[in-house]
């Protein structure tokens, strides 16, 4: 059987997952009962959130051809899981939005496909809606193409108008909308290569996902770029980072159909599979030929352009809600994570209690920090810091983004001056009749840590913004952090309705009545510009004189609540995020009200 990699790359919602989906139905490689919205985001976050997180693969039959599929990320911090795949597929379904057009992550993920020798396969999505521009958007994609230097032959790519949401594609607009994905699929059988590779020569497997079973153990999944490998197969193991060689026995060989994971033989070159019995092996390590160490070329990964400080948890709460809060927990948790996501980092530092992590952007930290809080891990993490860098120069360098925002035309004022207060530069104002106007900003990723909070808030959560790493600049000096103050607890106990009611006047409550507090414990954020230190545990006095009137009635307004990214934007240098399974609490760094004014 015939075997063809391909991979579906595009920028965040322009539909990938609901295009696969399709797929899967059209191929028959999954039933009606398994058939939900998304069916491969399989990770409860993805399922939460709406987006993919980590990149997975599945394959189906067409026509007497087996098509390995590959679903990547579509956001900018997951950038490292589409580098690390990209590898396997000899051809990229680009996906691209037949309103939004090419957005920058978009940009980036077709530099690294054309940088591979990918044939892209142009796909205009979501030609139904609203507003779909498709011929001006093939016309900008043209142009990302002679941005991103493709040779004559990428320029020349194929196109397909879909709706992966109504399961349809076709090859022409004049056509009428069809009722399957045919159109697609043969495109995929007639423009992608027969999968590359020679199973005649000695075996070279690369390792590019991990997976893990409590029955056989440790899972490794990519593809074979030449030889055959079976069940029981005694291979040499080349680790990427030294070269070291170590022998071990294939237990057992997974081919992929639709959802399911399914035991073969055996496999020959061309093919994604999944093998089991090797214990100790990362992402780029090499399965090769018993005693024929041939390492392949290392993944090549873009550095970290974040950082942020994992710490242990000793705040006056610890231990109450989770049961892993020691420094050795903490530890091994994050040397796991390490071994499989392959765009983070881990820096010692000279307290054995706190971790610098490194990683491209606040979501790629923050989904670290909910998958270990629902898994029980008790911790603190501080502000994101950027990663600076000299040049040749030896002048001082941080990372900038591209940050591309729509938004309706009467909120882009205060936006516009919001970002020019961080020093973003404006590089692009676009007004569409539908009255939302798209703005283009290259600035510092300084200044858009806690931007984004703001932007949601000032544009009426109307505002959809997407951000993407562009290169590292001269240092653009200070950036104005958040404007107001916080309001600090400085009794423990659990809140009154009564001290909130009272408090509520001075700024935005973070917390309900009823609600454990501690000392230096952040509830709310001032109104004004500095701290201000309020008890929100005091209870009203009672007296056996019964007043002439009717008591005040105690309304509360409802408290604002962060979420674990908000409240990372949220925080300044001197505060922490404390995150436990069950609460997500902020604090200052230093909890005695005396020692943080001797600190400042």
């Amino acid at each position: 059987m015939e075997i063809r990699n391909i991979c579906i790359i595009a920028h965040v919602d322009h539909g990938k997952t609901t295009l696969l989906d399709g797929i899967l139905k059209e191929t028959g490689a999954i039933t009606s009962k398994e058939s939900r919205e998304r069916v491969m985001d399989s990770n409860d976050l993805e399922q939460e959130r709406g987006i993919t997180i980590l990149a997975k693969n599945t394959a189906v039959k067409y026509k007497d051809t087996r098509i390995n599929i590959i679903d990547t990320p579509g956001h900018a911090d997951f950038g490292g899981e589409v580098e690390r795949v990209l590898n396997m597929a000899d051809c990229s379904l680009l996906l691209v939005d037949a309103f939004d057009g090419p957005m920058p992550q978009t940009r980036f993920v077709l530099g690294k496909a054309l940088q591979l020798g990918h044939k892209p396969i142009l796909v205009v999505n979501k030609v139904d809606r609203d507003g779909a521009r498709p011929d001006a958007v093939v016309d900008m994609v043209f142009d990302l193409f002679h941005d991103l230097n493709a040779t004559d032959e990428q320029m020349d790519f194929p196109i397909i108008y879909a709706s992966a949401k109504q399961g349809w594609a076709v090859k022409d607009l004049k056509d009428a909308p069809s009722k399957d994905l045919q159109a697609l699929l043969d495109m995929v059988l007639k423009h992608v290569q027969i999968s590359s590779g020679d199973k005649t020569k000695p075996l070279q497997f690369q390792v590019t996902s991990l997976d893990y079973n409590d029955y056989v153990g440790r899972i490794a999944i990519g593809k074979i770029y030449n030889g055959s490998i079976s069940k029981s197969q005694d291979i040499t193991l080349v680790t990427m980072k030294d070269h070291k060689s170590t022998n071990y026995k294939i237990s057992k060989v997974y081919g992929f159909e639709g959802l399911k994971r399914h035991e073969i033989d055996t496999a020959d070159a061309g093919d994604i599979v999944a093998l089991a019995g090797i214990e100790d092996l990362f992402i780029g390590d090499t399965v090769c030929e018993l005693g024929n160490p041939l390492p392949m070329p290392p993944i090549s990964i873009d550095e970290p352009t974040v950082s942020m400080f994992f710490m242990v948890n000793n705040s006056p709460f610890v231990g109450k809600e989770g049961k892993l809060v020691t420094t050795r927990n903490i530890r091994e948790r994050l040397d796991k994570e390490l071994k499989v996501n392959v765009a983070m980092r881990l820096q010692e530092t000279e307290d054995k209690d706190r971790f610098k992590i490194l990683g491209r952007g606040e979501l790629h930290l923050s989904i670290l920090i909910e998958t270990m809080r629902r898994e029980g891990y008790e911790l603190q993490v501080s502000r994101p810091e950027v990663i600076f860098k000299s040049n040749e120069k030896g002048e001082r360098t941080e990372p900038f983004e591209t940050v591309v925002m729509d938004l309706p035309d009467n909120y882009t004022g205060s936006i516009i001056a919001e970002l020019n207060r961080r020093k973003g530069e404006m590089t692009s104002m676009q007004a569409h009749s539908s009255g939302m106007t798209r703005v283009e900003y290259y600035m510092p990723t300084r200044g858009l840590i806690g931007f984004r909070g703001f932007f949601l808030t000032e544009t009426r959560g109307e505002g959809v913004l997407t951000s993407r790493f562009k290169d590292y600049n001269i240092y653009k000096g200070e950036i104005p952090g958040r404007k107001n103050g916080v309001l600090i607890s400085m009794d423990s106990g659990d809140s009154t309705a009564y001290a909130l009611w009272k408090i509520q006047e001075r700024g935005f409550l973070f917390i309900d009545p009823v609600t454990a507090v501690y000392p230096g414990m952040i509830i709310g954020e001032n109104a004004r510009e500095n701290d201000l230190e309020v008890n929100p545990v005091k209870e009203k006095k009672l007296s056996n004189v019964r007043s002439s009137g009717a008591d005040e009635a105690i309304r509360l307004v409802p408290p604002r609540r962060l979420s674990l990214e908000q409240s990372i934007e949220f925080i300044d240098d001197d505060e922490l995020v404390e995150v436990t399974p069950g609460s997500i609490r902020l604090r200052k760094k230093v909890l005695d009200p005396n020692m943080r004014k001797r600190t400042k």
